[in-house]
């Protein structure tokens, strides 16, 4: 659908005197809503189990946006649709890159595949969005939203301090929960198949190899040379398990699974949470629901 510009409407806060903010997608709303508790009036463009590259923004978009105090992205070119959005939505807000002062990694293909039923679709970016698979990276998103949500409300700034530290005690204690648990597997067992390189900062940080269908053909199905390609990957490399992701089209890993001999591992949630009742409804259980599932599918492999 078009976005036509639409005419600005009084802020969140003017409106009931919480701070009016705007995530672009889950992972990103959860940091905003830990530290803004009560003082923020929070919408989400993209929700749970749905993808920011390939999100189509609705005119109710533009308009949170022309409301908003504070717009929490990304960035890295992971919301191909903001640029237009915020345009349409003649918003002044801030406009905030929570990766900013990260530790990005290139992305050295240029890009990733995503599935989207059954069609593999590029994603090119110079670097890698996806960024906050690193918990180092994600105490980055908090400190920069803390930043923002200070600018923008001065009177709230020591309870979003106090809450980003009560918050980054518990990132500590993810991360080294996370370690522990992947120490625990071999080392020549820490490899897995996953749907697209959503994975590459978990990997860099955590010392797990993803094997992923990147250079597979982008017409409607891979072929069967592709995904002979990496099945001799993944025999010469010792998957240990294949697994699906929340976000993308299950066949190609079923496929591939059912070709390499090995079992589907479960679920891992790659670029968005679950819904509230589901096993990641909040990034702390996001990532111990990841961790947790593969090492109990790979040291049952």
């Amino acid at each position: 659908m078009g976005l036509a510009s639409v005419s600005l409407a009084p802020s969140a806060s003017a409106e009931d005197g919480k701070l009016g903010v705007v995530a672009t997608f889950s992972i990103i709303g959860d940091f905003a809503r830990t530290v803004g508790g009560d003082r923020i009036e929070l919408r989400t463009l993209v929700g749970g189990n749905s993808d920011a590259h390939v999100y189509a923004p609705k005119p109710a978009d533009a308009m949170a946006l022309a409301r908003a105090d504070v717009i929490l992205t990304n960035g890295l070119l992971l919301e191909g649709f903001m640029e237009r959005l915020v345009e349409a939505s003649g918003t002044t807000a801030t406009v905030a890159v929570l990766t900013d002062g990260a530790d990005i990694l290139n992305d050295p293909n240029g890009g990733h595949y995503h599935y989207i039923n059954g069609e593999a679709v590029f994603h090119a970016t110079p670097n890698d969005p996806h960024a906050w698979q690193s918990v180092a990276n994600a105490r980055v998103y908090v400190r920069n939203i803390v930043a923002e949500f200070c600018k923008a409300d001065t009177e709230g700034c020591d309870i979003y301090r106090t809450n980003a530290r009560s918050y980054e005690a518990q990132l500590a204690d993810l991360d080294r929960d996370i370690r522990k648990t992947i120490e625990d597997i071999p080392e020549d067992r820490r490899v897995a198949v996953v749907a697209h390189n959503a994975f590459r900062y978990f990997e860099r940080d955590y010392d797990v190899l993803f094997l992923a269908p990147q250079g597979v053909s982008t017409e409607s199905e891979a072929s069967a040379a592709d995904v002979a390609s990496l099945i001799r990957e993944i025999r010469e490399k010792r998957a240990s398990a294949v697994f699906d992701e929340n976000i993308a089209d299950a066949r190609l890993v079923e496929q591939i699974a059912s070709e390499a001999g090995l079992t589907l591992g479960g679920t891992l949630y790659s670029d968005a949470l679950s819904p509230p009742d589901g096993p990641a409804a909040s990034y702390l259980d996001m990532m111990r629901h990841n961790v947790r599932t593969l090492a109990t599918a790979i040291k049952g492999g």
